[in-house]
């Protein structure tokens, strides 16, 4: 059985969010559709289903090491462009990393724990599954 840390992460991710969608827990809110999704940003996301996209990225992320919100501020974080001044790094949006991770509370896959948010015994299986399908794909594909 292949995990998280056998397959490609976009394909992952990917996946994860096709399969996020079914989950009646997770869906954006109706502030999604006009938010930056960090100051650095200068645009709203292109793709108009980009929280499942997010949520399943935070999902992976804390499955593989337990984190916290501003752990993962930081780490969707980037570099603002200010003009004539010297680029400066900017965290990610909290809000929406929040809201992701109480989402994906309710769906119970991610518990809170001692080092911020873990993910639980169902959030693992769901990925694990998600990266044996993704294996199988590869292996018939290098197979073939």
């Amino acid at each position: 059985m292949a995990t998280v840390y056998d397959v490609d992460p976009n394909m992952l991710i990917e996946r994860a969010a096709q399969k996020l969608k079914e989950v009646k827990e997770i869906k954006p809110p109706v502030w999604a559709a006009y938010v930056k999704t960090g100051m650095h940003k200068e645009r709203i996301p292109d793709q108009p289903d980009w929280w499942y996209y997010r949520a399943a990225a935070v999902l992976r992320q804390i499955y593989l090491r337990p984190r916290g919100v501003s752990r993962l501020r930081r780490k969707y974080g980037g570099k603002k462009n200010r003009g004539h001044a010297p680029e400066k790094f900017y965290p990610g949006s909290g809000s929406i990393i929040r809201k992701c991770l109480q989402q994906l509370e309710a769906a119970g896959f991610v518990k809170k724990g001692p080092k911020g948010r873990e993910i639980t015994p169902t959030g693992r299986s769901f990925l694990d599954k998600i990266a044996t399908e993704i294996a199988k794909e590869m292996e018939k594909v290098v197979k073939a």
